[in-house]
Formats: structure tokens, sequence, C-alpha cells
């Protein structure tokens, strides 16, 4: 675990520059706006360990699976979201000598994210050659108000010398993915094009054919008024242009180079239009200027904050890790674009390929949902049903006929491109994480509408994957899955995970009854739907006699469930007799020893315990919880957050607090070592969800808003926001007492405990705890 970065409310500092932490700084300190976005790379060149990462959403190469033996039903490439044009690179070069950190005396740095703002800043000073010493001040951003803008002020000041500065402005496209297998690289230029408007560059990339173009326009001032050029040129080079500037600058004086960028694809404008469209768009931006660009990004995150901030009194730690991960969370999904998705990484890094996984179902939704417009849920789910019938044809590469559907582990635009036989063929319950998003959204929204124009399709599809995936066990006399792996991916090839099995048969119940919904709402929606998938009452009656007759592991003596068949058979020891020396187990053990051992990733049992708690009695999660979370190393960083969650709802607030630190500040202090390869932007949500469901205990129960809340000893009050049917409500958790305080002009009634309250438009009122 690391422990370098400052603890503040509204902030990420790093004081002081060790290379050996830069990729790790790379990371926490990136930015984006939903569309774009990049690690925190430097502007000038480095010449150390470095990520060079600058990302657009829904841009993507189709890489060639490299797999040492090759498997029938494989997906032939890994699609992932790739490195793309960087536009932030300045190359200044003083008195001759290139600045670059990595070869140079650093002193008095400072890395600030300001999340408050949303703008990354960075200051240090250089010395070069023969003690001169220059410093440097450098802010950038990517406007969330424009997201097709960024930009950078940056400022460079000889302090005992006089100097001449070359700067060297550039939109470099020959990249490389760090990941790319083969060594490949993914973009062909299409062409260049320089103005007075500034430097644009226009690539495509292989195979997919998404263009991309990138426009800059560079100025240079000395105490606001341009600067006096000794020269200035343009570079041109194959996937690479620039302007390069020649100037004086005198000791003790300040120069100031303001970049403004635009950045355009194909996904949004017509290829052959891209260069004027960007054109036109850099001139607009760069007509404001920087101070209002910058201003407007304040006033944007001002919004973004006024609906989501979580305000907590008397934890400095515990407030600066809930606004990074709600910062990061917005910095990478806005919801405006239902063809995007949040990929585990967001703009931070290229590990899992910026690519759609099941965490967006099972963890994203319920932030999006109270902390965004509705919309922004919905286009999440719709995301689902536009890759519905690449859904149908993954099945069927597996063996699965008649319309069922699994849709895939990892994906860009609905095909399955994972490659590990053990997490493409048989973590298949990420289908019922889809299916439970569907319910969530309706349970907490009440848009029925969702389910006869898209959300029934999907359910079937699901049902119809699961009713084919079990068998009959003549032995137990009950259905059965076979050769699964669960959320717990520490185990592979499992029988009856416990999880998985628990979760076919609610969806094939749910299914059921989102037809029942639909017959009696929209019989001709409903007609439709069944005459286009000839669905047979056949078909459904199997579904509910496998719902019926589904068998679950289950240990009689400890009265617990089973992650699955033969767990009792491991070795059974605990987590705490672990050496240290030997975590985090995926970087320090052979996977034979983990698959072998007790010791799992994710809880499986606790996962499904969360998403169904009123299955359950409070004594038989706190048997489950009491027994699994000892023998948990938490080494999916989506784990702490549902124990936190969970240790909540026993009254254990010790567990719940020390749970939610650990996701608060998963990637701060990088606790599983790996915060280098970007940050875990998908198990950010529950860092939000430890504290909203956890910490305040918010449900809907009885179709309406539920809350049981408690403070942990370590924290004075907290307070946040969320959004429940058209009313804003900000919630206040204090010492002995609760303030529901109604934002909006609707009235609403919600239940604290077991009692109900109804709130007024604008009414504020104190409820004793």
């Amino acid at each position: 675990m690391k422990n370098y970065i400052q603890a503040d409310p509204w902030n990420i500092i790093e004081e002081g520059f060790d290379p050996k932490l830069n990729k790790i700084s790379e990371s926490l300190f990136s930015i984006g706006n939903g569309k774009m976005g990049q690690r925190a790379n430097f502007e000038e060149h480095y010449s150390g360990e470095t990520l060079q990462g600058s990302y657009v959403a829904g841009i993507y190469f189709p890489d060639k699976t490299r797999v040492g033996w090759w498997k029938n039903g494989y997906p032939p490439t890994f699609d992932k979201v790739i490195n793309s044009t960087n536009w932030i690179g300045i190359d200044i070069y003083i008195n001759g000598q290139l600045l670059d950190l990595a070869t140079c005396e650093v002193k008095d740095f400072k890395r600030v994210l300001n999340m408050q703002e949303g703008y990354l800043q960075r200051s240090f000073v250089a010395v070069l050659a023969e003690g001169s010493e220059v410093k440097v001040e450098a802010l950038r951003f990517c406007s969330i108000a424009d997201d097709e803008i960024g930009a950078i002020k940056y400022q460079i000041t000889p302090l005992n010398f006089d100097a001449e500065l070359k700067i060297v402005s550039k939109a470099d496209g020959d990249i490389v993915n760090e990941d790319s297998n083969y060594d490949f690289k993914f973009w062909e230029e299409v062409g260049d094009k320089f103005s007075d408007k500034g430097i644009f560059l226009q690539t495509k990339t292989l195979k997919t054919g998404f263009e991309l173009c990138v426009g800059a326009n560079t100025k240079i001032y000395i105490a606001d008024q341009e600067a006096e050029l000794l020269n200035h040129q343009l570079v041109q080079e194959i996937k690479f242009c620039a302007e390069e500037f020649q100037v004086a600058a005198q000791a003790g004086t300040e120069l100031t180079i303001i970049k403004i960028v635009s950045v355009q694809s194909s996904l949004n404008y017509p290829s052959n239009e891209l260069f004027d469209s960007c054109e036109h768009k850099l001139s607009s931006a760069v007509e404001l200027g920087f101070d209002k660009l910058l201003e407007d990004q304040k006033n944007a995150w001002a919004r973004k904050w006024d609906q989501s901030d979580i305000q907590i009194d008397g934890d400095v730690k515990a407030q600066q890790g809930i606004r990074f991960n709600i910062f990061q969370l917005f910095q990478t999904y806005t919801g405006t674009d239902s063809r995007l998705n949040i990929g585990p990484k967001g703009f931070t890094g290229e590990k899992y390929a910026g690519a759609t996984y099941w965490d967006t179902e099972a963890y994203c939704i319920p932030f999006y949902l109270s902390t965004a417009e509705q919309e922004v849920g919905r286009n999440l789910l719709v995301y689902r049903y536009n890759h519905l019938q690449k859904a149908i044809e993954n099945a069927e590469m597996l063996g699965f006929r008649n319309g069922a559907a699994l849709f895939p582990m990892v994906t860009m635009d609905g095909t399955e491109s994972h490659n590990e036989w053990e997490i493409t063929f048989e973590e298949i319950h990420r289908n019922g994480a889809i299916a439970y998003a569907i319910y969530n959204y309706i349970n907490y929204t009440q848009d029925w509408d969702y389910l006869p124009q898209y959300g029934l399709e999907v359910l079937i599809g699901i049902a119809r994957f699961w009713a084919q995936r079990v068998n009959w066990s003549g032995e137990r006399e009950k259905y059965v899955i076979l050769g699964v792996t669960g959320p717990n991916e520490y185990e592979n090839n499992v029988n009856n995970n416990w999880y998985t099995n628990y979760l076919a048969v609610w969806c094939l119940k749910y299914a059921q009854e989102a037809i029942e919904f639909v017959k009696d709402s929209n019989q001709s929606r409903l007609d439709d739907i069944i005459n286009n998938l000839d669905l047979e009452t056949e078909e459904l009656e199997l579904w509910k006699e496998i719902a019926e007759n589904m068998y679950y592991p289950y240990h009689e003596k400890l009265k617990i469930y089973l992650q699955q068949d033969g767990y009792m058979d491991k070795e059974q020891w605990l987590v705490k007799d672990l050496p240290a020396s030997e975590r985090p187990l995926n970087q320090k053990w052979s996977w034979d020893r983990i698959l072998r051992s007790c010791f799992i990733k994710q809880a499986d049992v606790l996962q499904g315990m969360y998403f169904f708690e009123d299955d359950f009695e409070l004594d038989e999660i706190r048997r489950n919880f009491d027994f699994y979370e000892p023998r948990t190393v938490h080494e999916s960083s989506l784990s702490p957050c549902l124990h936190s969650i969970i240790a909540a709802k026993l009254n254990d607030e010790a567990r719940a607090y020390e749970f939610y630190l650990r996701t608060a500040r998963l990637d701060l202090d990088d606790y599983n070592n790996d915060t280098e390869d970007g940050l875990h932007i998908t198990s950010m949500a529950g860092t939000w969800m430890s504290i909203v469901q956890g910490f305040a205990g918010m449900r809907i129960k009885e179709n309406k808003l539920f809350f049981n809340p408690f403070l942990p000893e370590q924290w004075d009050s907290f307070t946040f926001r969320i959004g429940f049917r058209g009313v804003i409500l900000s919630i206040k958790i204090n010492k002995g007492f609760m303030e529901i305080e109604n934002k909006s002009d609707k009235g609403i009634e919600v239940m604290v405990k077991a009692e109900d309250f109804g709130i007024e438009g604008g009414e504020k009122v104190r409820i004793e705890l």
C-alpha cells in the first residue's frame, strides 16, 4: 500500500517527484470528459518510465487474439479502445537543451488534481546544465462543458539566466498501445492541414476505419502580449505535425504557452467533413479564449457536484476518497450517447481494453440512477438492447439455439472479445447482471414503458439461455449448472456455483413476471414480441419447472450456502494466516495454487445476498458473511464495497467502515499494487454505494425510498443528494438525528426505519434516530 498522496477534501496532491511512482501518478491524476480522456503524462518530453495514454470513447481496434491453444468459440479478435493522437505534447528546448525531468534535477515538484473545478495543475523547478534553473507551471483540462475541447496553459520562467527557447507544439499520431498483441500499430494517416487556425492531423484506424481529427492552436505570450518570435515554422512528418516557435526570454520573465485543441471523430461527423468541422470548432474555442473555457469548465463541474457531492465532516481521507471516485466516474461517462459505456479503467489505462463488462450493470447503474438524469441510466440499458442480436449470435457460436442470448464478457460493439476460456465460456453470471439492471432501473424510476419497448426482449433472450444452459441431474433429481466461473475468478470450471444457480432462477422468474406485466399493460406489443420470437407456452412452463427444481449447494452443519460443489474439500484456512509477503496472491502465487486454495477473490454468495437480500433472514446473511469474509482476499476491486454494505446491514459498523475506506482509497493508496495500470473506475461506483446503501441504508421498499442510517464513529456527519422519480433530496446523517430536505416542488413520502414521513416540496424534516 502506498501513502504519498496528501489528504485534502477537494484535491489530489503529490509533492516531490519520485520516478518510481510516476506511472501510478499518471493514473491517479488522469482527466477526461466522457468523450475523451488522458493519463497524466507530462506535456514536455519525458524519457523515464511512462505509459502515454490519450483515449477517445467509442474508437476501438480488433486486435488479433493471441492465445497458445485455440478453442472453438474463441473470438478471433480482442477489441480495445486504443491509444490515439497525443495532443498535449509541447517539447521545450532551453538554450538547445531538451527539458526532460528524467535527466535533470527536479525541485519543488507539485501535482494537483482539482476535483471541484475539473483541472490538472503541475509545477516544478528544473535545474539544467551549469546550475541554470527554470520554473514551470502547467494547467490543463478536458472540457466537460464542450466535450470536443481540451486546453493547456504552460508557463515557463528562466529564473537565473537569459534563455532562447524553442517550443514544439505537436499532434503526434504515431503512437502505440502498450498492450498491443504482436506489437501492432493501429493507425494510418489520412492527411494533415495547416492554416491560420492551427495545425490539423487526421488519422484512421486500420480494419475498423474510425477517423479522428485533432486540431491544435498554439500561441505564445509574454506579459499578456503575444511574444515577438525569433522564428516560426511548421513540421510535417508521417502521422505527425507540429508548430515550432523560437523566442527569447529574459531572466525572471514568465512566458506563457496557450494550446487549445479540438478532437472530433467519424462517430459524430462524416469523414470528409472532419477537417472543416474540427477547424470550425477549434476556431470557436480559440475565440472564447483559455480563461473563458476554464470558467465554463468550473461552472459545468459545479452543476455536477451540486447533484452528486457527498460531504463528510471529520474524516479528510474518507472525504477525499469519495470525491475522487465520483469525479472519475463523471470524467468517464456522462450518459449523453447510448453507443458508449463505462470501461473498468475508463480513460486512465489500457488494462481491460476500455471495453464493457458486467460491472456497469451490477455497480454503476445505481450510482447514475441517483446522481444524474434518468436518461443516463436508461442509455446504459439501451446499450445492451442494441447488442441483443449479437448476444444471440455469441450464444449460437457456443451451441445455443432458438434466440438464446449470451451477452459478452468483454465487448465494444456487442461481439465477444475476451479470450480466456474460463471467463469467455464460463463466467456466464454476466447475463444475470444485465437482467438485474433492468429490474433495478424500473424499480427505481418506475419507467414501466422500458419493458415493452426494450427490456422484455432482452429478458426473454437471457431466460432462453439459462433454460438451455442447465441440465437435469438424475443423481440429484434437480437441475444443475456445470462448468462455470462465478464472480470469484479464483475458482474456475466449477459445478453448481451457488450465485450462478440462484441468479439463473431469478432471471427465469423475472422474465415471466415481465411477460405478465406487458400482457396486462400492452397486449398488442406482447403479441408482436411473441410472434417475432416464436415464444410458446411450453417454453414458459419449462422455465417454471427449472426454477422450482434448481439445486443449490448447502452445508447443513454450518448452515451456509456453499460457493460451489466441493468447496469444503479445500483446506480451510483464513486470510489473517497469510503472510503479507504472499499478497496479492495473483502476483505471488501460481494459478494452480490459487485454484486449489479456499481463498476468494470476490465472494459469490455475498454478491447474491446483496442483490436479493429480502430473500434471506438476517441471521442467514450473518452466518454466510462471517464464514466467507475471513476467506476473502479482496483482490477484486469490486469486492470491498459489497462487504461494506452487508456489514452495515448487519450493524457491524467497524467492518463497514474498514471496507469503505478500502474501496474509497483503493487506487489512491494502491492497495493491490496495480494502480499504475489505470484506475478501477467501475468499482468506484461501489464506493458511493457503500455510503448511500451502506451507511445510509437506502433501499426501495413498499415502492418508497427507505433509509436505515448509522454514522461511522470516525465521522461527525455526512450529507448526500439523490434524485428519485423527479424529486431531489438532500440528506444529512448526524449524531442522533437525520435531516431530509426536499429540494423540489413535488412532495414525497419516505421511510426511515419503520416510520413513514411525508415531505412537501421545499420542506426539511428532522428525524431523531
